[in-house]
């Protein structure tokens, strides 16, 4: 990209391949009707390649059950842009501290021996509660899935592009929190903000730590999103508090994180950014 004041006429038209060529790791898709599908389908779309992770025990213990993998993957693979890139997937109990190298040293190999973009998107969902209903147990549960394993991805990842030519370009991590310090907070789910939180606070240092090499770190609060998680009266409580009268999709916070995955948001790095649509608290 152009480092003089105004960039030449074609550089401001914009690539409708943004991210050919680039290599793409998603957490947490598993799900058709999740965030991370999402943005597995609009990274695909923008030229990527993508690497999908998932956990399909987690969600087949929750309430809305699990997807099988095949048709998440063919369900991405439809949105590709570029015919030459692809996409495969990668299982992976982020709760093992093992897990998340292993699973970013597989995605590499399968993506062609390097990974330019990280969305770490997954979560532990229930197994949660207020203040007192809440024990160790459920703290070191959402600690190791929620932070821990987020910390240890970043971790081996930039290792990885530490080991790439100096300020090799592409180098993009997304993390997801759940804007548990706005207004009310979340007081019913206390393991689950606090770790999500711990990620928000950690943004700024894991952006300054990256930047040597090239590396953008932000965080992506997307309000709430109709994932299939809430029904009746209460949804429709929760959908007229946004000024548009509706919830948020699962595809408006993935258009925001594929923009910061491309070359146009380089310069955004160690921000917590809303996708709330004006949600009103």
């Amino acid at each position: 990209m152009s480092r003089l004041p105004n960039p030449a006429p074609e550089e401001l038209r914009r690539d409708p391949l943004p991210l050919r060529g680039r290599t793409a790791l998603v957490t947490g898709a598993s799900r058709r009707g999740g965030i991370g599908h999402a943005v597995a389908r609009r990274l695909a779309a923008y030229g990527a390649s993508v690497c999908l992770h998932h956990h399909v025990p987690h969600d087949a213990a929750m309430p809305w059950g699990a997807d099988r993998i095949e048709d998440v993957v063919a369900s991405v693979r439809a949105a590709l842009g570029d015919p030459d890139a692809r996409v495969v997937e990668e299982p992976g109990d982020l709760a093992d501290p093992a897990a998340p190298a292993g699973l970013l040293a597989r995605a590499t190999e399968a993506l062609g021996g390097r990974l330019d973009i990280l969305v770490a998107n997954h979560a532990l969902n229930g197994s949660d509660g207020p203040l007192d209903a809440i024990d160790a147990a459920t703290l070191d549960a959402h600690w190791a899935v929620d932070t821990r394993s987020v910390l240890l991805l970043v971790q081996a990842y930039a290792r990885q592009r530490a080991a790439l030519p100096p300020r090799t370009p592409g180098g993009r991590v997304v993390m997801m929190t759940s804007g548990q310090d706005i207004a009310g907070g979340m007081p019913g789910e206390i393991a689950y903000a606090l770790q999500k939180g711990a990620l928000a606070s950690i943004t700024r240092s894991l952006a300054t730590a990256l930047a040597e090499h090239a590396v953008t770190v932000n965080t992506v609060n997307p309000g709430p999103v109709d994932t299939g998680w809430l029904t009746g009266e209460a949804y429709d409580a929760i959908a007229a508090m946004f000024p548009a009268g509706r919830w948020g999709m699962p595809d408006d916070p993935a258009r925001l994180i594929a923009w910061l995955a491309t070359d146009e948001a380089e310069w955004v790095t160690g921000q917590v950014i809303g996708s709330e649509g004006g949600f009103r608290r």
